[in-house]
């Protein structure tokens, strides 16, 4: 098969992962955002890159959004929101994340393929996503695609989502996000 034709075939997987998402959960996610004084995001691996995308639109938007370990990232507590990004929701690193973040007050949201995982039992948002996990015994999505990288894909386009819906509710355009960008270049 010819490297377009692969792309054609991801593209063909994408195309079914919104009808499996719940705007009942997706519309508590943004609720959250709303009301939080601050956004922590946090993920490993290829995931991980995923969620810091929807950190840096998050600013975009004016929203205090920071990503989990880096230098300036402020201290999480009460009135906070922390949003892991997780396939398995049983990453040893994030588990502990959201333990500590659930002992200081924050909120925490797990989007995940795993509502019940470790971390979905603490979560008080759970955003169910489309996506195989690693673990390819598992036969509940069929996917051409190695690993979790369904997953990891539909995480990128859903903050993207979320992204877009914010923007709709606090009646923000592109051009008016366009001051909190980066332009130090």
């Amino acid at each position: 098969m010819e490297t377009s034709q692969y792309l054609s075939e991801v593209l063909k997987e994408l195309q079914w992962v919104p009808q499996l998402i719940s705007d009942e959960e997706s519309e508590q996610l943004i609720q959250s955002i709303a009301s939080a004084n601050k956004v922590f995001v946090a993920g490993a691996g290829r995931s991980g890159f995923m969620i810091r995308s929807l950190a840096m639109r998050l600013m975009h938007m004016g929203v205090r959004a920071y990503v989990v370990g880096e230098t300036v990232t402020p201290g999480l507590g009460e009135g906070d929101l922390l949003i892991i990004g997780s396939g398995s929701g049983e990453t040893k690193s994030l588990t502990s994340m959201a333990e500590k973040a659930k002992k200081l007050g924050a909120s925490l949201a797990l989007l995940t393929t795993s509502p019940g995982s470790t971390i979905g039992k603490l979560a008080d948002i759970i955003v169910k996503l489309p996506g195989a996990p690693k673990d390819p015994s598992n036969k509940d999505y069929q996917t051409i695609q190695p690993m979790g990288s369904l997953f990891e894909q539909t995480l990128l386009l859903y903050g993207d989502a979320l992204v877009l819906k914010t923007m709709e509710l606090r009646k923000l355009t592109s051009e008016s996000m366009f001051g909190q960008h980066a332009n130090l270049e």
